[in-house]
């Protein structure tokens, strides 16, 4: 293979494959959102998301309280902004929903794990796989 000719093993393309650009739509909760994913080609879906790796309180019983702000700040965040989405091999979870990391853009222009920033900052913890006690 020529020195000028760009190359990259297959695991290093296989993690790009289920990376997307899209547009939120709807932030239902802290964890769920529905999204645009445009898949190249003039082609797009809507699609429900759950965002991977976190667990936000829920917008029913004693949670709700703080199931209210987390998805307000979450909306203030990404709704109708364009993201970049990082599926996990296109797995579902229990409701249907695709597993995702979502990137937003900040003030400057840097991308930033929106998933991880929830976590950090408070409003939601890490999940664990384990249901809630």
């Amino acid at each position: 293979m020529s020195k000028r000719v760009s190359t990259r093993s297959f695991d290093e393309l296989e993690k790009e494959r289920y990376f997307y650009h899209g547009v939120v739509l709807e932030v239902y909760d802290g964890d769920s959102i529905t999204i645009e994913l445009d898949l190249g080609l003039n082609i797009s879906v809507s699609v429900k998301l759950r965002l991977a790796d976190i667990d936000a309180p829920e917008l029913r019983g004693k949670e709700r309280p703080q199931g209210l702000v987390t998805r307000d700040r979450l909306r203030e965040m990404i709704l109708n902004s364009d993201v970049f989405v990082k599926t996990i091999k296109d797995r579902k979870g229990k409701y249907g929903r695709l597993i995702a990391t979502v990137w937003a853009e900040d003030e400057v222009g840097v991308y930033y794990n929106v998933n991880d920033f929830l976590v950090k900052s408070g409003l939601a913890k890490p999940y664990l796989g384990r249901k809630k006690s």
